[in-house]
């Protein structure tokens, strides 16, 4: 830039600077602020899971509370009942180890307290030959003890908007579930852990923070702070002052 640029010139361009690296600073601090809310979900997750077991008759005890027992999720559980196998669901386009296959849902009748959860029970390999063919598992009929932790209602995928019935779903919706079977289901659900049996593996794939991304997207915004900056000192301050040295 000349020395001679006029000042209404000089000071657009300083406010044009300020802005840019007030924003671009504000950005970045947002990003590192969005990953410190995610590792503070992770700490309570983590604390969570750290708690001892809970028993059946708790959940119960969740129907009554403005929550819906949802301040319990990822607590650890151990329940002891009855499945309703007559109910289960195969939710389609589920993955597990890269392999495209269903989550198998069934809801479980605990013993203590007759209430009603939907255990996400693991996961079954879909039939190449036959992709409407329902996969082998085994259901006890017999009392039983299911241990895992409490999770949110199982996750939707992308759908048409049309209800589903049948026991071969893309997506299951809770209140429209509850109609079907007439089953009080809690809003949260149970994912069953432990060795691959009954048919099913339960390798449950790990939720990432991403908190890395966060910090990444933070870097570059602080990155083009600086650069408005050091481009804004060496064309309006540091090159002038050469040029008038010079001259």
């Amino acid at each position: 830039m000349s020395s001679q640029t006029p000042a209404w010139q000089r000071i657009l361009i300083l406010v044009a600077a300020t802005l840019g690296v007030l924003v671009t600073s504000s950005l970045g601090f947002w990003q590192l602020g969005r990953a410190d809310e995610k590792l503070g979900l992770q700490s309570a997750k983590d604390q969570q899971a750290a708690l001892p077991a809970l028993e059946g008759r708790v959940l119960e005890l969740t129907k009554n509370t403005s929550t819906h027992g949802k301040e319990l999720v990822y607590r650890k559980v151990l329940l002891q009942g009855q499945w309703l196998a007559e109910h289960t669901v195969y939710l389609e386009n589920r993955q597990m180890q890269g392999r495209p296959g269903f989550y198998v849902v069934t809801p479980f009748k605990i013993a203590e307290t007759g209430t009603v959860v939907l255990v996400q029970r693991g996961w079954a390999p879909r039939s190449f030959m036959d992709r409407a063919a329902l996969p082998s598992i085994e259901t006890p009929t017999t009392a039983v003890k299911v241990q895992g932790h409490l999770a949110p209602w199982p996750s939707r995928l992308y759908d048409f908007g049309a209800a589903e019935a049948g026991p071969l779903r893309q997506n299951l919706d809770l209140q429209l579930f509850r109609q079907q079977t007439g089953l009080p289901l809690l809003e949260i659900s149970v994912l069953q852990q432990g060795a691959a049996s009954e048919g099913l593996l339960r390798d449950w794939p790990v939720v990432a923070t991403g908190v890395e991304k966060h910090y990444g997207y933070a870097f570059q915004w602080f990155g083009l702070s600086a650069l408005i900056a050091l481009l804004y000192v060496w064309f309006q301050i540091v090159q002038p002052r050469r040029k008038k040295s010079a001259g």
